[in-house]
């Protein structure tokens, strides 16, 4: 039996609104508005100016830095605007419209047919740093680097984080029933680029479909696929490779530092497509649900898609919503509007009811402690939102451990003062941050 870890929490799953829905692919939107920032990293600029005429798939944005990633044209049409526009993590960001043409054309070159295993490590990086992947968990981290340890690291186990241990959101599990054949091929050429034979499938047992399917395509391979017990958050990196690997990553440190790389299951179908078909990543599986919506669905919906187009595709909504979420409940960031462009990102768009809200008046901290019995990484979460709160940030890094929280939310969940604990925490290391940027 697989143990699990201390702290975390039980929050309702919900996951029955999609979990039995086959993947739609949804109609195209009449335009897209692409943001040239959707990763972590330097952010690209537009290569593109209004007036020109693109096609699925082009590059239209870039940036030469080594941690970026490109962006390309989701639809074929012509640019219409090369300007700012609401953006659901950075509040504003610059961004290409592109009204749609209705022919849906690939530029010159894509699709393909490539064997991938022919390739070296280095040509395969090439490929997904070409095709603009990133992390499709909500981190975004640009996918080649994370591909590329310093050579002093070595890389022994890779994870498929397919936990998906977010309330609400389903697409991974459908991916898994529906897109398995890519999965695979995406940790086979994931597993090759690092120099691994060692490789993890972590599941929660809550989708006994899913690791039926796993277990029987991986068969033959290096890769165990293992049942999860179902508690939030299984899917945060660090929980998984205790669980799975025995190893804990050091205070402060990375995946890396024990020898392993952790990739989601977006991203390994994202490359898969990049490297065997040329595909650059325009689109993505989003769960599109919550209790103000007519039909929730799971969706493969074109980068630049708007919230708002999305929900139409599922019926609209059938009563004001309580609150809008890009991602899941406990992790993904409420939006004021519905104007806001799908990005690479954007693993859920939840259109919560009043119902499915746990709202309240937040109240002063009343020391009940179960913050700190939530907290998977065994910090003071009560503390540390007080100092946030009180703008203390160096007193929070160095006194309690600020920079190891994972900001999992275990802790609001369960704070009978319905108190904004990882607001405060996130306020806290932004300060630090800047503190830091301003020393350089």
């Amino acid at each position: 039996m697989v143990r699990s870890f201390r702290g975390g929490v039980h929050p309702n799953g919900r996951k029955n609104y999609t979990a039995g829905k086959s993947i739609e692919i949804a109609p195209l939107p009449s335009k897209v508005i692409i943001p040239v920032r959707q990763h972590i990293g330097a952010p690209c600029t537009p290569i593109v100016n209004k007036g020109d005429e693109v096609k699925k798939g082009q590059v239209i944005a870039k940036n030469d830095a080594f941690v970026s990633s490109n962006v390309h044209a989701s639809i074929s049409g012509k640019v219409t605007d090369v300007s700012e526009y609401p953006h659901p993590v950075f509040g504003k960001c610059l961004s290409i419209v592109i009204e749609n043409d209705g022919m849906d054309q690939w530029v010159e070159g894509i699709p393909i047919e490539r064997e991938w295993k022919g390739l070296n490590e280095d040509e395969l990086r090439s490929i997904i740093r070409e095709a603009g992947i990133v992390g499709m968990g909500g981190a975004t981290f640009p996918t080649h680097v994370k591909l590329a340890p310093p050579k002093d690291k070595k890389i022994d186990t890779f994870i498929l984080n397919a936990a998906e241990c977010e309330p609400y959101l389903t697409s991974d599990h459908r991916a898994m029933l529906e897109y398995t054949d890519r999965i695979v091929t995406g940790v086979l050429i994931v597993m090759k680029i690092l120099g691994v034979d060692r490789g993890f499938v972590g599941i929660e047992d809550n989708k006994p479909d899913a690791i039926s399917t796993m277990e029987k395509a991986f068969q033959g391979t290096s890769v165990k696929v293992v049942a999860l017990p179902t508690k939030y958050p299984q899917g945060a990196e660090k929980m998984l490779i205790k669980i799975l690997t025995g190893r804990e990553v050091p205070s402060g440190g990375l995946p890396m530092e024990v020898g392993v790389v952790v990739q989601n299951v977006g991203t390994v179908i994202a490359i898969s497509d990049a490297v065997t078909k040329g595909i650059p990543l325009i689109q993505r599986v989003t769960t599109v649900s919550g209790g103000a919506l007519k039909e929730p669905k799971n969706l493969v919906l074109r980068i630049g898609t708007t919230f708002a187009q999305a929900i139409e595709f599922c019926g609209g909504l059938v009563k004001s919503p309580e609150k809008i979420i890009m991602g899941g409940p406990m992790m993904g960031f409420a939006q004021s509007n519905l104007d806001l462009p799908v990005i690479k990102g954007v693993s859920g768009i939840l259109a919560l009811s009043k119902e499915d809200v746990n709202s309240g008046k937040e109240k002063p901290c009343i020391r009940c402690g179960r913050c700190v019995d939530a907290c998977p990484m065994g910090l003071n979460p009560s503390m540390l939102s007080i100092l946030g709160e009180r703008n203390l940030y160096q007193e929070a890094k160095e006194d309690f451990n600020l920079l190891d929280c994972v900001e999992c939310g275990s802790c609001v969940y369960g704070c009978p003062a319905k108190r904004n604990i990882v607001q405060y925490i996130k306020y806290c290391k932004a300060q630090n941050a800047a503190a830091q940027a301003a020393k350089k």
